[in-house]
Parts: structure tokens; sequence; C-alpha cells
């Protein structure tokens, strides 16, 4: 199993990448941060300094979205950067949460994420592909390789990550919605022609390691709003108790009561109180490094590939030196 670092890039941008650097000296292989330009820094700035300062780290958002950036300059960004230090990004990429709603816009709509997914890979990779109707090819780009991974919770959604996608991101460690979720990438990859053992699964959720379980689930409570944010949207499609979407997923929202984007992501956030520690627990990975060792096998057990750690707490650098030392040794030995 791999092991990913998710941040967000606030200021300094160098304490960025000094956990990035920490991160791959544990042994951690990728290195995402959120990509919302309102609330944080530039991300693909920061990733500039990142690579520079790693020798073997991919990097990439979790996630950008089709929305903020034309598709054009996203895949020459992605490409400028593995010419310059080797194909070591990824595109994570969905629907847009607080890039969208933080600006005032809907997130985007998944056959416009479709879309964007197919020629962002090909442009990045040096293929044509039609952009507004016109062909594009940048000219420049020599042996490019941009994996796309899709970030998904619903239905539809799943089916387009199984469809498109060469990897599906799924934002919450709870055993059985893993086990579902990724059950309906690889069905609607198998119905589109495509081998569905091919598709990397990656999921990503906070870890805090430690025994006072009441510290933890307040310092990644967050967690829990932020999901709660596009299972609202699912509530709000496909209606309470659907058939489409697990009870599993929607039954915690139901005390949700707006949200202020100012505190996303963040330990402490008041409009997460509606939470409870039960949904702390299945969401995410907390308690001593048995606790984590244990999920972690349950969830390599049903096929995900990558485990990426949101490390969004009072304890980063702990969090990262204790999976260096304890957890991703006791998964990969």
């Amino acid at each position: 199993m791999d092991f990913g670092l998710v941040l967000q890039t606030d200021p300094p941008a160098s304490a960025v990448v000094s956990l990035m650097k920490r991160a791959e000296r544990n042994g951690f292989r990728y290195g995402w941060t959120f990509d919302s330009a309102v609330l944080w820094q530039e991300p693909f700035v920061i990733y500039s300094q990142i690579l520079a300062n790693t020798q073997k780290l991919h990097v990439g958002p979790m996630v950008t979205n089709p929305g903020t950036r034309t598709w054009e300059v996203t895949a020459s960004t992605f490409a400028t950067l593995n010419d310059m230090y080797g194909n070591r990004t990824v595109c994570g990429i969905g629907r847009g949460d607080s890039a969208m709603r933080v600006a005032g816009r809907a997130p985007n709509t998944l056959a416009r994420l479709g879309d964007a997914i197919d020629v962002i890979r090909d442009l990045a990779e040096g293929r044509e592909a039609q952009v507004d109707g016109n062909p594009i090819r940048i000219p420049w780009i020599r042996e490019g390789k941009l994996p796309v991974w899709m970030a998904a919770y619903g239905p539809k959604a799943l089916a387009l990550a199984g469809q498109k996608a060469d990897g599906f991101i799924l934002q919450l460690a709870d055993l059985y919605l893993t086990e579902w979720m990724i059950k309906a990438v690889r069905e609607a990859a198998t119905a589109a022609g495509r081998d569905p053992d091919a598709i990397t699964i990656c999921v990503a959720a906070p870890a805090y390691v430690g025994d006072d379980l009441a510290h933890a689930r307040d310092q990644c409570r967050w967690f829990g709003g932020m999901v709660g944010n596009h299972v609202a949207d699912l509530v709000t499609r496909y209606g309470e108790h659907s058939s489409m979407v697990p009870d599993e997923l929607t039954e915690y929202i139901k005390a949700r009561h707006g949200y202020d984007y100012s505190h996303h992501g963040r330990a402490g956030n008041p409009s997460t109180d509606f939470v409870p520690d039960e949904i702390v627990d299945r969401f995410c990975l907390l308690g001593p490094p048995e606790a984590h060792i244990e999920k972690l096998r349950a969830l390599r057990d049903l096929g995900v590939d990558q485990f990426a750690v949101y490390d969004m707490h009072d304890a980063k650098e702990a969090t990262i030196d204790a999976y260096g030392t304890q957890i991703i040794p006791a998964i990969n030995n």
C-alpha cells in the first residue's frame, strides 16, 4: 500500500514544503494539497518547490476542478512540472466544492467533469484535444504522463470515475462505504470495457495517532463536516433513504445547519458540531498505532492501493513520524 500526505497550502509555503520533505523521509510516496485559490495559497507554485526539494514524491491536488482554471492551462501546468522534475504529478479532480462555492459558483456538472478528464489528460500527454470546439495540442511535450484520479461519492459520479478516471479518490475511510463505492467504480469500469483492476483506489481521511480519543475526535471532527457538504448535495439530488445512496452515508447530516467555508478543513470548525463521535471514528483513523494498522489492513483487503493522510490538526509532525516509524513498516513489511 502506498501512503500520501494531504495538506492545506496555508502560508508560509516553506512549512508545507518542509512537511512534504518530512513525509518522504518517512516513506510517504505522494504529497497532496487542497486547491481553493481564495482560501489558501496557489498550490501549483508550491508544487514546484516540493518537487525541487524531494527525490521521488509524486504531487498533485486533492482536488482541483474544471471550473476555476481553463483546461489547457491546467494541462500545461502539470506538463511543465513533469518536464522540470520528471513525471511526478497526479491530477486529482472533482466537481469542485470550496473553490467554486467560495467564488459564488455552483459545482461543475458531471458532464463537464468527464470532458475535462479526457481533455486535460490528452493535452498533458502531448495529444490533440478539442477545447471549446477548437483542436489544440501542446507542441513541446515529450513523453508526458499524467494520471487523472477522480473524487466521487454519489452513484453517477462513481460511474463516471469507473468509465474515465485512472484512479478513484474516496474521501472517507468507513469500511462499509469503501467496499460499496469501490464495487460501484469497478462495475462501471467493467461495463465500459475497461480493466477494473487498473483503476488506482485512494482512500483519504484524517489520521491522528494517540491514546486520547476524545482529543483526537475533536481535532478531526471537521472532516465529517467537509464530507457532509457533498452528502447534502446527494440528499438534495436523490432524497433521503434513496436506494441509490446508502443510509450509512446520509443519516448523520440531518442535524446539519449551513456551513462556513472560512473554517473549511480546520480543527475546531464550528460548522461541524453536528458530527457525532461515531462518524468521526468511522470516517477517520484514530487511536494508537495498532488501531491504525488494523484498519489499514482492512482497507487494503478491500482493494485500497493508497491511504492519504489528511494532516490538518495539532499533531502534524508527530503523525507523519508515527506513520513512518510504526505504521507504514507494519503494513508494507
